[in-house]
């Protein structure tokens, strides 16, 4: 018995030492790339990057740094290395087409609403018998008595919040994901619990809680900017009482609406983001979905070529959303808001991670973490700073900055090498020439391969 134990732990190296025809797999080295330094140093060219295993060895000059004679050497002249990019707001279900994040330079996502195949997938993906990105996965979607979301948690006082933390960290759960609808007792005992459990909580500010209270009860990340406009109102108590006596989620959102714009306070917005900054509330702005939901009678959107990857069922149902769509001057208007508050947040301080809501409308696993650096960069983040809220930031907030989030010796080898500096266009981190996942080189070819086999045609 002993003996078969150690053959199954075995096993994974085995395979891939055989994959490369020796017992352990050779060295691989990236010679004279330019390092990108995302926590804001210089960047260094003509570099050699050396990985054993699925870590970074060695780090330095071209022509100083040895190069071990069994290495396998990729010449990376011209090129540029970055650390694996995260998505830290998707909603993706098809196993399939996971490939497409890795395809993309994602290797690290967070999975929004939880289910036993995500934790299973979660885990296949540690242990190497499956090829996607990393992934952190929320519990299900823990909501009020009448949940938006199907085959969410459905919770109306406190003491039904604590079990429900209680009950999803045992299930496995790498962190509870709260909603809309929470009634303010539920919302609180679901803080405090997850104190007492010592697992984080984010999501949206439900309508019943401001971003303030939220941030104070130990909110970890707040999600699409939820409760921030109505945060910066000077008249948020009125407006917060009109959204909590509406009877429906769209009711309430068109409350939300009201006379946000006209009612923006910079000295509130000031206040609120000096205390995210203190609390260290991170933001998921999802510009991404948020310009989709804006924008949905955009006719770019039903020609993007990016459709051949999206399973049938679901782009008919992105096709019912743009049948429903509510594309008005004002829904753009408040999204143009939300940009500028995005960019406004990041002078104050306030830390950022870069995340889509793929699965949404319009908003595409893997190739569209580029769309949201973009949009970061037009919210008014440098290219590094957009980098840093999908590398570094990602890291920082996971608690795995010691491992995962920089170029550095010992770190692992999650990488993407670019055919054009990042820090000059941030366009640029679409020119993928390789990923590295977990110190497995995939060059263009393969990347290319892994997108032929994701098309979904009428899948």
């Amino acid at each position: 018995m002993k003996t078969r134990i150690a053959l199954f732990l075995l096993l994974p190296a085995l395979l891939l030492a055989q994959s490369n025809g020796s017992r352990q797999p050779a060295p691989l080295v990236l010679a004279h790339v330019t390092v990108i330094d995302v926590a804001g140093g210089p960047s260094k060219p003509d570099m050699t990057v050396v990985i054993r295993g699925d870590r970074i060895s060695d780090i330095g000059k071209a022509g100083e740094m040895p190069v071990p004679p069994d290495a396998t050497v990729v010449d990376a002249s011209g090129k540029f290395l970055i650390p694996g990019l995260w998505d830290m707001h998707v909603h993706w279900y098809d196993r399939d087409s996971l490939t497409l994040f890795t395809a993309n330079g994602v290797t690290g996502v967070r999975e929004m609403f939880g289910n036993s195949g995500l934790l299973r997938w979660r885990d296949e993906i540690a242990k190497g018998s499956l090829t996607g990105p990393r992934m952190i996965v929320a519990s299900p979607i823990i909501d009020g008595p009448q949940p938006v979301w199907p085959n969410s948690i459905a919770v109306g006082n406190e003491e039904e919040g604590r079990k429900a933390v209680r009950e999803v960290k045992q299930w496995g759960a790498d962190f509870v994901k709260v909603y809309s609808l929470l009634p303010r007792d539920a919302y609180f005992g679901i803080a405090d619990e997850s104190k007492r459990q010592g697992i984080s909580f984010v999501g949206h500010v439900p309508f019943a809680v401001s971003a303030a209270e939220a941030s104070d009860a130990g909110q970890k990340s707040i999600e699409h900017l939820t409760g921030i406009l109505i945060g910066c109102s000077y008249k948020e108590t009125e407006l917060r009482n009109e959204v909590v006596k509406a009877k429906s989620p769209g009711a309430r959102f068109r409350a939300e609406g009201v006379e946000l714009l006209d009612t923006f306070s910079d000295r509130k917005a000031k206040d609120l983001f000096a205390r995210f900054v203190k609390n260290q509330t991170w933001q998921c702005p999802t510009l991404t979905v948020l310009r989709s939901n804006a924008y949905l009678g955009d006719q770019s959107f039903r020609n993007d070529p990016r459709l051949k990857y999206v399973p049938r069922p679901m782009r008919e149902r992105w096709g019912q959303r743009i049948a429903s769509r509510n594309d008005s001057d004002y829904v753009k208007k408040v999204f143009r808001k939300e940009v500028e508050i995005v960019g406004a947040m990041q002078r104050a301080g306030v830390p950022l991670l870069a995340g889509t809501d793929t699965g949404n409308p319009f908003c595409f696993p893997g190739f569209s973490l580029h769309d949201e650096l973009a949009l970061l960069v037009i919210a008014g983040l440098t290219p590094a700073e957009a980098l840093r809220a999908a590398t570094l930031n990602p890291a920082k907030f996971l608690g795995l900055e010691k491992t995962l989030g920089t170029i550095e010796p010992g770190k692992i080898a999650d990488l993407v090498l670019l055919d054009a500096d990042p820090l000059a266009d941030i366009r640029n981190t679409q020119k993928i020439n390789a990923v590295i996942s977990n110190g497995r080189l995939f060059d263009r070819k393969a990347l290319n391969k892994m997108l032929a086999e994701a098309e979904t045609n009428d899948r």
